[in-house]
């Protein structure tokens, strides 16, 4: 792999981990349509793909610092009871939103990577995760009702949905933060607070994630050329996705009526475009 390829999988991956674009889809289809051959299961490939995701989830604790310092001196006791139960409370949520995905994941990810490992089944997928857009913006003005409920007020049970709602993301081309951001819709939350909490939850996902590939990357025999560059990939990645995260929850605080329609249109055109190409190529 070349530094040019590995650059722009770095951007890819920075900017799809968040919109709710899905990454995993953009992986299987950007090498497709471009003709790459890459061995996406070989030694080469498995530092940029676990270094992408160490990138990805520290931009994620950076942007969100703040939040995670409050987790953790509410934890450990060192606020105010008031604000430590409430620490507490939030943390207890994303535990509960995560378990979902660990389950499922650990049962069926395989089986579902390998059912839908063929790029234009990916591309209809990534049509359908734009349809699930326009889906959830849809039925969330239906069952809009009043002021849109604060993040603060998750219960356990909207916890536990959300989590499932992520668990469409283990398919390639659904999107992760796209699929929690719509279950949030569906609870009452607004597109701020859906895409706090996604975000929120995404972090101990990608780092889980990342942790199960770090035994196979101490095992290969990988240059040090090759880490080189999966490094400043993974920097790259890592930039791409502070400023995604900026952009993304500065776009919901401001655009809260049909905020995922653009996202939705691009799944859309691109699948359906990119299923198209592949099966005339």
């Amino acid at each position: 792999m070349d530094a040019a390829s590995a650059f722009l999988i770095a951007l890819i991956q920075g900017a799809t981990e968040l919109f709710p674009v899905s990454s995993l889809g953009h992986a299987v289809l950007v090498p497709a349509v471009l003709h790459w051959h890459l061995d996406q299961a070989g030694a080469i490939f498995l530092p940029f793909l676990v270094l992408l995701h160490v990138g990805t989830a520290i931009a994620l604790l950076g942007y969100f610092w703040r939040d995670w310092l409050a987790l953790i001196r509410g934890v450990l006791g060192l606020t105010d009871p008031h604000q430590a139960r409430e620490s507490r409370r939030v943390l207890m949520l994303i535990i509960i939103a995560t378990i979902p995905a660990i389950l499922i994941g650990f049962v069926l990810e395989h089986r579902l990577r390998a059912l839908f490992a063929s790029p234009i089944i990916v591309a209809v997928v990534l049509a359908l995760n734009g349809v699930l857009l326009l889906f959830g913006e849809r039925l969330r003005a239906r069952v809009a009702l009043g002021e849109p409920r604060a993040l603060s007020g998750l219960t356990p049970t909207d916890a536990v949905v959300v989590g499932l709602w992520q668990c469409l993301a283990l398919i390639p081309g659904f999107s992760r933060s796209g699929a929690t951001i719509v279950g949030g819709l569906l609870r009452g939350i607004d597109h701020a607070g859906s895409a706090h909490f996604s975000f929120l939850i995404a972090t101990p996902i990608i780092l889980g994630a990342t942790a199960l590939e770090v035994p196979k990357l101490l095992h290969a025999n990988v240059p040090s050329a090759t880490l080189q560059l999966a490094l400043l990939a993974a920097v790259v990645a890592g930039v791409v996705a502070f400023l995604s995260t900026a952009f993304l929850m500065r776009y919901f605080r401001h655009n809260d009526k049909w905020a995922l329609g653009p996202f939705a249109l691009y799944c859309i055109v691109a699948g359906l475009g990119s299923a198209l190409y592949l099966a005339l190529a």
